[in-house]
């Protein structure tokens, strides 16, 4: 069975105020270009369909549109299970009418019932595992032993696992934080004062398990895999090539995998110099258009920087001038401030700051820049 593996779209994200819904839509037409040269029988999609619980109108518009060009131009049944950014109750509305077309939209937990597929040597078994809290999983099998992220997935794998034959062919589609995966900072904590990592050996009864959550596309195992999430969602992310990922599963279960580069409208890219050498713009064929992290070497003040900045790249979205926190915390200087003058204390905050101690020229610079405030005070008041 020919099986295509994607994750974590986050349709709707604003990526540092900016609206990705024109790049996602970019790079899934690409995506159903994909569908129909690798015909694969079955797509898995593993949660965080959408980047929150109530998504804006454009990306539902678009997971439509996805998903009607699959269903109505390729005939390829899609299964779908909702993450942790989702809402359940609305990612799984019409699910057994649109199961009829192919689409099996999963949000909630069930009855555990598999959906099989067959191919030339026979059904395919695959258990859809949607994200849920340890507490709804406790409430819905009314098991106390639910009490974290594994226990809680261990128990769910148990009820999936009997409802399907002992030597019959299996595939997971799950979300979740599996131990020992290299996370990035656009994953939202799946547990916050305990542990939401499984260990990977909860997924041992399956021949494969299409992991979602994780950004970075991994093996968590030889056939426990992320594939990765659609696009770069931070800064992070930037050394990421980005995937999805097609399985190919024999008659006994065997899996193999190959990559498949995506390519984004626009990249996500982290520079790193003085600003003078940056404005002469990309090198290496690099893109203007890609979304950028500037950090700064520069130790003097600049003027509008980032104005300066998208003079040459126009989606510079953050700024880092890492000279201005060498200093800390912030101190007073030793003594009475009171009793320091104003080139005193400056001198002390500069020091702090930049961590080297002010210049004789920069010294000279702000006692006359005070001089002339106090001059033109001075007037004011004559």
């Amino acid at each position: 069975m020919r099986i295509l593996h994607t994750s974590d779209w986050h349709l709707g994200r604003i990526f540092h105020g900016v609206h990705l819904t024109n790049d996602q839509s970019y790079i899934l037409n690409q995506f159903v270009k994909l569908v129909g040269t690798s015909k694969p029988d079955v797509i898995l999609i593993a949660g965080d369909i959408y980047d929150r619980s109530v998504p804006p109108a454009e990306a539902v518009k678009l997971l439509d549109e996805v998903l009607s060009n699959i269903l109505l131009d390729f005939g390829i049944p899609i299964i779908m299970i909702a993450g942790n950014h989702d809402s359940p109750e609305r990612l799984g509305f019409g699910t057994r009418l649109l199961a009829r077309q192919g689409l099996h939209l999963i949000g909630q937990l069930s009855d555990f019932e598999p959906i099989v597929l067959h191919d030339a040597h026979g059904p395919v078994y695959f258990s859809p595992l949607p994200y849920a809290e340890p507490a709804v999983v406790r409430e819905k099998l009314a098991n106390p032993e639910a009490v974290d992220h594994e226990w809680a997935m261990r128990l769910l794998v148990n009820q999936a696992v009997k409802k399907i034959p002992p030597d019959a062919r299996k595939v997971a589609i799950a979300h979740a934080f599996v131990a020992g995966g290299e996370v990035s900072e656009s994953e939202r904590p799946l547990s916050v004062g305990g542990t939401g990592t499984v260990d990977a050996a909860c997924f041992q009864p399956f021949h494969y398990t299409a992991l979602g959550h994780l950004h970075q596309s991994q093996n968590n195992g030889a056939s426990i895999r992320y594939a990765g999430s659609l696009m770069k969602y931070s800064f992070s992310e930037a050394a990421h090539n980005k995937s999805v990922t097609l399985v190919e599963m024999d008659g006994a279960g065997k899996t193999t995998l190959e990559e498949i580069s995506l390519s984004p409208r626009r990249d996500v890219r982290c520079l790193e110099g003085f600003i003078g050498d940056i404005l002469t713009g990309p090198q290496n064929g690099e893109s203007r258009e890609d979304y950028l992290m500037v950090t700064l070497q520069d130790t003097g003040a600049i003027l509008d920087a980032i104005g300066k900045l998208r003079e040459a790249y126009p989606n510079v979205l953050h700024i880092e001038r890492p000279h201005l926190a060498i200093g800390g915390e912030l101190r007073g200087p030793g003594g009475d401030h009171r009793r320091l003058s104003e080139s005193d204390l400056f001198a002390s905050f500069f020091e702090q700051v930049t961590g080297d101690p002010l210049s004789d020229g920069q010294a000279s610079a702000f006692a006359e820049t005070v001089e002339e405030l106090y001059r033109k005070e001075r007037e004011a008041l004559s």
